[in-house]
């Protein structure tokens, strides 16, 4: 019944930005952790950003200061803000939830880390971003 619809990539040059949304549905869950995770060719998934419930957020080093995480309850949709790109973060982006999430892996956001992909239930199909040098 979970369903994660990303938007919004495309291509852009070097040092552009671009904001990616993902509309959720189907889960009643009174708190979740959401993330972004992104796969570049010949890469494995990684992690860049994640936001609880509660507004804390977590970013992977190689974002920090550059992506922004966010949510938006009233819409029902995750954001990330991109600024600053560079053509290493061309990947298909996704995101992903776990509803009603354990309380160490709140934490884990409240600290400012990235829950394990793992742990995630639902993710979407993805969007394409390519950032051009």
């Amino acid at each position: 019944q979970v369903q994660l619809m990303e938007s919004g990539g495309g291509s852009v040059q070097a040092g552009g930005s671009l904001r990616l949304s993902c509309a959720a549905s189907g889960y009643t869950a009174s708190t979740f952790c959401m993330c972004w995770f992104r796969q570049a060719p010949g890469k494995e998934r990684e992690e860049v950003a994640a936001v609880d419930s509660d507004g804390s957020t977590g970013y992977t080093d190689s974002v920090k200061g550059r992506f922004t995480i966010s949510f938006d309850n009233a819409k029902n949709t995750l954001y990330l803000q991109m600024s600053s790109l560079k053509p290493e973060d061309t990947a298909m982006y996704y995101c992903a939830v776990v509803p009603n999430p354990r309380d160490d892996i709140r934490g884990l956001v409240t600290m400012g880390w990235l829950p394990p992909l793992y742990e995630y239930n639902y993710w979407g199909q993805g969007t394409q971003v390519t950032v051009s040098s």
